[in-house]
């Protein structure tokens, strides 16, 4: 079963999401969106997700805008309130899930990347995270306050989440003692995203393999 439902954050208010069941027992995973919205793209990861067995909810960041005109999304992606999304959105996200499955984790792209690594700083509830090609700044997102499991998927040739500043998230959450697991892939920005122009299939499979491999054994 799968759609869309209304979730309480936890300031009371209620967002809506794309959910898809697996089951109850099972595990869980928020699935974060790109820059784009939770589009017809983010779903059917969700929808991946459930038929390997979790139970996912996609929570609208966007509160039902959805684009494909990168100004668009850049503009949206910036008038995002950040902390809202991860303490307020995704928590309530992590929250409904933790009700029906034993563990959650979160996972995300882009921009979904980014808010990945800030939830796992930020709220409580989260066994592990898997962030593809997004580091969020510091100010957001302390690296030190990273204390659950956390596997990153990057790509080498990306003027947004750049190799500089992968490295120094990992060198941040090293110091601080709790090393990631970091991939990174001769490939492009979005590339594990079927309907990008910047889609590379072998990246894209071995990424998602290494994931689940993650999931399986934190979750």
């Amino acid at each position: 079963m799968s759609g869309m439902i209304d979730f309480k954050r936890p300031d009371g208010s209620t967002c809506k999401g794309y959910f898809a069941e697996a089951g109850g027992g099972k595990p869980g995973i928020v699935v974060i969106q790109e820059w784009w919205g939770l589009n017809d793209q983010i779903k059917a990861v969700a929808d991946r997700f459930a038929a390997a067995g979790y139970n996912a909810l996609a929570p609208d960041l966007y509160k039902g805008r959805v684009t494909q005109k990168p100004d668009e999304a850049n503009h949206m992606m910036s008038g995002l309130d950040f902390v809202g999304a991860s303490d307020q959105d995704i928590a309530g996200a992590v929250k409904h899930l933790a009700g029906m499955s034993r563990k959650v984790g979160v996972m995300g792209f882009c921009l979904g990347g980014a808010l990945t690594i800030a939830a796992c700083a930020r709220i409580t509830g989260i066994a592990c995270g898997v962030p593809f090609y997004g580091v969020p700044p510091v100010a957001l997102a302390d690296p030190a306050r990273i204390k659950v499991p956390m596997q990153g998927h990057f790509a080498n040739t990306d003027d947004w989440c750049t190799p500089k500043i992968v490295d120094e998230f990992e060198k941040a959450m090293t110091v601080a003692g709790n090393k990631p697991e970091v991939h990174r892939y001769d490939a492009a920005h979005a590339f594990a995203n079927e309907k990008s122009a910047a889609y590379d299939a072998v990246a894209a499979k071995k990424a998602w393999e290494r994931m689940m491999a993650f999931l399986g054994a934190h979750l």
